[in-house]
């Protein structure tokens, strides 16, 4: 079976007591239910598996993929480092309400606990209501015994720092750095391949049984990074036509392509998959005699082996997406 061509996997749509109808009104996801707040569009995650859409690999799992064809599908360094494991995870997160302060661990505590990877994060602002905002770490210096004594209280959003977003704002969530998502905002997030998180406070919000949400607030303790000084927004160039970098990670290189026209992508140099994201209007992808169209709200994985990738569109912002060599 070929691998070369842009692959698209069946999106994974997750109900969430916070979600909403954005994903499906404006994303276009398939849903009849109200408060879908994820869908999952690639996933490695254990119990939530992508399957291809498309192509002559349609109804194969992300992992057959990798078993079967390694290297060519993942690159060979990132085969090399995590083996049969899809390193990142892909999504669109819709926050109809506030989700939960919550704080996520880094590589260390992750393998220690759950043996799992830690949790780094990028949020990029598809769509943001008027005065939607995020909270990322504190507004003041914090200590442990200054923020046990504030969430004790019932009082942990008086040191909270409240970020307004705009369409288009790039947001890099490290390990340890306090954060939410709140009411109003759709975003595109990409992250390590991790599901932990641990939950700090809630909102008092209550679950439709009628019961608070769990807490992880010792587990949290000992996650936060309270000498937190990295900058969290990212900004780039504004290149048209061209691949513009937002944010170098350990874990992720991201930039974004803002697209009139047919442009061509050598990526010869690039020793992973590349995933595009389609963040606003429309495009096509084209790998060999492969076209594939995508608009906004879809995403479309091209596998390491192919190298030459014609993009065409009238207008189109797409996030592009791999995974760096580092020592």
């Amino acid at each position: 079976m070929s691998l070369e061509y842009p692959i698209k996997f069946t999106a994974i749509l997750k109900a969430k007591i916070w979600g909403g109808e954005k994903l499906q009104q404006v994303l276009k996801k398939k849903s009849f239910e109200k408060n879908i707040g994820e869908s999952w569009e690639i996933s490695g995650v254990e119990g939530d598996i992508s399957v291809v859409a498309n192509g002559n690999l349609a109804g194969k799992t992300l992992h057959e993929l990798i078993k079967n064809f390694k290297g060519d599908f993942l690159g060979n360094h990132v085969y090399e480092k995590f083996g049969n494991q899809f390193p990142m995870l892909f999504k669109f997160i819709d926050a109809k309400e506030d989700l939960s302060v919550q704080v996520h661990p880094n590589d260390e505590i992750a393998g220690k606990r759950h043996n799992s990877f830690g949790k780094t994060e990028m949020w990029y602002i598809v769509q943001a209501d008027k005065n939607a905002n995020l909270i990322i770490g504190f507004n003041q210096k914090v200590n442990a015994t200054l923020y046990e004594k504030y969430l004790k209280n019932g009082l942990l959003e008086k040191i909270l720092h409240f970020e307004k977003v705009n369409v288009g704002d790039t947001f890099y969530i490290t390990p340890g750095r306090i954060h939410a998502i709140g009411a109003g905002v759709l975003l595109a997030e990409i992250q390590q391949s991790s599901d932990i998180t641990y939950r700090v406070f809630d909102w008092n919000r209550r679950d439709a049984d009628g019961n608070l949400r769990e807490l992880h607030t010792d587990l949290a303790i000992d996650t936060i990074d309270f000498e937190e000084t990295k900058t969290f927004k990212h900004k780039s160039s504004s290149v048209i036509n061209q691949s513009n970098t937002i944010l170098n990670s350990p874990y992720f290189t991201i930039s974004i392509l803002e697209i009139n026209k047919k442009i061509h992508r050598n990526v010869s140099e690039i020793d992973s998959f590349i995933v595009y994201m389609c963040v606003d209007g429309n495009a096509s992808i084209q790998v060999g005699n492969y076209l594939e169209n995508i608009a906004i709200g879809d995403t479309v994985l091209i596998p390491a082996l192919c190298k030459e990738i014609s993009i065409s569109a009238t207008f189109a912002k797409l996030l592009e997406v791999f995974v760096p060599e580092t020592n």
